[in-house]
């Protein structure tokens, strides 16, 4: 059931400087969105909407199947996690998590029960009697989760609550927040511009650029179905690997600089009908592998033979940047061998697992017929 719908929502700012260009999302209760994209590209903004902190210039936004653009914040239902964890630093945990029980009227016995019940759910109820000072980082971001946890808001709002916090703490806080989400069911909206909290907390990704929506669709779609090029480039740990080329009979074929052929391969089926002139092929470097020896390929595959330009050694495996005259492709690679900077490698990928890109556009050419 559809419980926050935005409906073609603009934000201008004074100056005719616009940051939203018509959003639209309906979101089920009890989800969790991440809106994910670069800085700048208006993400914070949609978040704040939301919320009442800001104020739509067009649009409808519907909290409940009711129209909420001009209702007040306080009235919105809404609470939110902020980047700075905005903690009231004279209150110990206790009094942070159940301020706002306490000054809604709530007995004191409902407000110990829930605080307790709160503290124990985000692994606190020994650090209650502490000051927010006292914390870690994480303990205190775990502190401001509890606190918006305890009002029993619907919808939680969170804009980049882990990015103060080191590595291996985001890690920690990642796993907590999905175990929280599990356990509560609130409905969530949360920004980030780290594609790794987007892929492994989002029940749907929002990806967004320069104030538009680039493509909604679950980490699984984003990720091995990107609508356009960019998608396809922001998602993914490693960058994917982008060659330019053309389709010609039938074949996406890439030239070095000289104009030679260094890559030529028979397209799927739904693209032997297409001859274009400008088109971007990418693949994942966790599709490319090493040709095994003895090895035929077929017309299913690609192969080719390049030197290693580059090379990080991650101990399970390397990344290594192959440099076919020109075009760096980088692949990730069992360590099961020793690799060595600038030799020569014989690669392998499928097909099948190649993205094809209109090269004016950025839009994908799959499944166009």
């Amino acid at each position: 059931m559809t419980y926050l719908s935005l409906q073609k929502i603009n934000k201008i700012y004074p100056g005719n400087v616009q940051a939203v260009f018509d959003f639209n999302l309906n979101v089920d209760e009890g989800e969790f969105i991440v809106l994910v994209g670069p800085s700048g590209c208006g993400k914070s903004t949609v978040l704040r909407m939301i919320a009442g902190l800001e104020e739509i210039s067009s649009g409808d936004l519907m909290l409940d199947n009711q129209i909420v653009n001009d209702l007040a914040p306080s009235d919105r239902n809404v609470a939110m996690v902020f980047q700075d964890y905005a903690l009231y630093g004279n209150m110990t945990v206790y009094q942070n998590i159940g301020f706002s029980l306490s000054i809604r009227g709530y007995p004191a016995e409902q407000v110990h029960n829930r605080v307790m019940s709160v503290a124990q759910s985000v692994d606190l109820s020994e650090y209650l009697t502490r000051f927010p000072k006292t914390l870690s980082g994480g303990q205190r971001q775990r502190v401001a989760m509890g606190r918006s946890i305890a009002k029993h808001n619907k919808l939680l709002l969170m804009d980049e609550p882990l990015s103060n916090l080191d590595a291996k703490l985001r890690q920690q806080t990642r796993i907590e927040l999905a175990k929280l989400h599990s356990s509560f069911r609130p409905t969530i909206i949360y920004v980030t511009h780290d594609q790794v909290e987007a892929m492994t907390l989002a029940d749907r990704i929002v990806v967004m650029k320069d104030g538009y929506v680039q493509q909604i669709g679950t980490p699984y779609e984003v990720y091995h179905k990107p609508a356009n090029l960019f998608t396809a480039s922001f998602i993914g740990m490693l960058p994917i690997n982008l060659i330019k080329g053309s389709i010609e009979d039938n074949h996406f074929i890439a030239l070095n600089k000289e104009d030679k052929q260094v890559i030529k391969f028979r397209v799927p089926s739904t693209l032997t009908e297409k001859n274009c002139k400008n088109v971007t092929m990418g693949i994942r470097p966790e599709n490319i592998r090493l040709l095994r020896s003895g090895e035929n390929v077929g017309f299913d595959k690609c192969m080719f033979n390049a030197p290693v330009s580059s090379l990080e050694f991650l101990g399970a495996e390397y990344y290594a940047g192959l440099n076919l005259e020109g075009h760096i492709i980088t692949c990730r690679i069992p360590s099961g061998q020793d690799i060595k900077s600038a030799q020569r490698l014989d690669a392998v990928f499928d097909i099948d697992r190649v993205h094809f890109f209109d090269g004016i556009t950025g839009l994908s050419l799959k499944g166009k017929d």
